[in-house]
């Protein structure tokens, strides 16, 4: 097992599916693991899987037409379980096999994809679940090391030039497009790889949080190797 996780205070650790639904995030712990050692094949799955874009959604029935050996079978079956437990759970999961996401390059002094640091927003009270079956995984950072780039001044000030509007609607001209979700590692952040296998529950931005939101990000993928997410 992978014992970095256990000595962050922003990470609670559980050994189940149910604790993962039950531990209530509080005061600088916004996400919690599933930490697990998975069996199977999950290369094989992936390279019987077939790419139709850069990201491409995997549907169960697709993954069960698969002809797998003995290990990749046994991969499957971990997928879903995990799928049935989320909807059981009231989640929508979606697997995903990614090549890369699109990159947002629009501006060129701050980004908006998901390779930018961001936490996620949602209306009503729920969380992000996300799993790495296979290939490089994604990277959270404690909120204290964490700067949201709405703040940064020069970051701001060539906000307000794209603006180019009233001063009291320039805040809704960031939340409209999504400005504010964005962060920058302060210095000398140490981000968290979230690691292969395990399943995570991180803390969304919504009216009822009782915590800050988790920041995190999309890792640049490896050459030639995808990878297979598990995300809701």
């Amino acid at each position: 097992m992978d014992n970095r996780f256990s000595n962050n205070r922003q990470v609670a650790v559980v050994s189940s599916f149910s604790q993962l639904l039950d531990t209530a995030f509080k005061g600088d712990m916004n996400a919690v693991c599933w930490q697990r050692d998975l069996l199977g094949d999950f290369e094989e799955i992936v390279s019987k899987l077939e790419l139709q874009a850069d990201l491409t959604e995997v549907a169960m029935e697709d993954l069960q037409a698969l002809r797998l050996s003995e290990n990749g079978s046994r991969a499957r079956a971990v997928i879903m379980s995990d799928f049935k437990l989320l909807t059981a759970a009231g989640a929508s999961p979606s697997l995903n096999l990614i090549k890369s996401y699109e990159r947002d390059e629009e501006f060129g002094f701050i980004s908006t994809d998901v390779y930018s640091f961001h936490v996620d927003r949602s209306p009503i009270g729920t969380d992000t679940f996300l799993c790495t079956y296979y290939g490089a995984a994604s990277e959270i950072l404690a909120s204290d090391q964490a700067e949201q780039k709405i703040r940064v001044p020069e970051i701001r000030q060539k906000l307000k030039e794209l603006h180019n509007g009233p001063e009291m609607e320039f805040e809704s001209f960031l939340t409209e497009n999504y400005f504010d979700l964005h962060y920058q590692a302060k210095p000398g952040a140490i981000p968290v790889n979230l690691g292969v296998g395990h399943l995570w529950r991180l803390a969304v931005d919504h009216p009822e949080k009782q915590c800050l939101p988790c920041v995190h990000r999309a890792p640049i993928e490896k050459d030639g190797e995808y990878r297979l997410l598990l995300i809701c």
